[in-house]
């Protein structure tokens, strides 16, 4: 049996398809057209951001079993996946804390305008320190928007490490909460001091950080967003980071051209390249679900975290 390897993944995952009998296929790029030429003969997908078009899934007459490498799925076509009963899962949870670390992280170099600080130092600039404005989070509130092991993670952090209110807006989760639930997003962001987003991009969510959510948010609050690029209207952020209402904002996601645009004029926005679980203790953990996961639809199981879809006529 054969897997295809759509993106680079940890070593540890390619030894443990190897160790159980499957032949890792790995794509030397991501091109539509070298992903259909090598997917043909292969019985599962582990694939990253690049996800898995329809296209590509119309040629695989043997395929099995698509597997994110990490908890985003919508960049697989689950609709061909459902229509030809091929099994579509993630692996959520397993990156969560490097997640929560980085957004800890971008929290605090907003507040603090630590990139921008370093190249005030760096080219020499005088008076940054004079002309800037900081923050302390100590003793703040945060809303978290999602509650998902990555903001689990990140609301245990701030309470413990900053005496910080915690809130949480996720309609969709049940039971009792550790911390302060809001009834609406509206409720959340106009008493947040700092915002953090960890909900999934769905129908409901894209575009959930408009002109109306930001008109909602307390003026002087801090973004996080280390989702999904898709919940932030990035148009309305740029207005809000222009008028104030954003005293800053930090971004692991967002558009293509974005710190090209309007957003990147400003040093009150930071940018990094997706960097939520790509450490090595992360990629590590991730790899070895995702060719778990393999190994386990290849032999007639059905994944722990297999998405639900019915099964759609073609």
């Amino acid at each position: 049996m054969k897997c295809l390897i759509v993106q680079p993944i940890h070593a540890a995952g390619i030894a443990l398809l190897k160790d159980a009998g499957v032949e890792p296929v790995l794509c030397p790029d991501t091109d539509i057209q070298t992903i259909m030429r090598l997917i043909r003969e292969c019985q599962a997908v582990i694939t990253r951001d690049a996800g898995l078009s329809a296209e590509a899934i119309a040629v695989a007459d043997t395929l099995k079993v698509i597997v994110s490498h990490g908890a985003g799925h919508d960049s697989i076509d689950k609709v061909a996946a459902g229509r030809r009963g091929i099994l579509v899962c993630n692996t959520p949870g397993a990156n969560a804390r490097s997640v929560s670390e980085l957004a800890l992280g971008l929290a605090i170099a907003a507040a603090r305008l630590i990139p921008a600080a370093d190249r005030s130092v760096r080219t020499g600039s005088r008076g940054f320190r004079e002309t800037s404005t900081f923050h302390e989070l100590f003793g703040k509130t945060v809303l978290l928007v999602g509650w998902g092991a990555i903001a689990q993670g990140l609301g245990r952090m701030l309470d413990i490490a900053f005496g910080m209110r915690v809130l949480v807006y996720s309609p969709r989760s049940t039971g009792e909460l550790p911390y302060e639930r809001v009834a609406t997003l509206a409720e959340g962001l106009a008493c947040a001091d700092l915002i953090s987003i960890h909900t999934p991009l769905r129908e409901e969510t894209r575009n959930l950080f408009d002109a109306k959510a930001f008109g909602a948010i307390k003026r002087g609050a801090i973004l996080v967003n280390t989702a999904r690029a898709g919940l932030v209207d990035e148009v309305a952020l740029a207005a809000a980071i222009e008028d104030g209402t954003l005293a800053g904002a930090a971004l692991d996601v967002y558009s293509p051209g974005a710190a090209q645009g309007p957003l990147g004029a400003t040093n009150r926005v930071i940018f990094t390249p997706h960097l939520g679980g790509t450490t090595g203790e992360a990629l590590e953990r991730v790899a070895l679900a995702a060719a778990g996961h393999v190994l386990t639809a290849l032999s007639g199981g059905r994944p722990a975290t297999t998405v639900e879809m019915q099964r759609l006529d073609a």
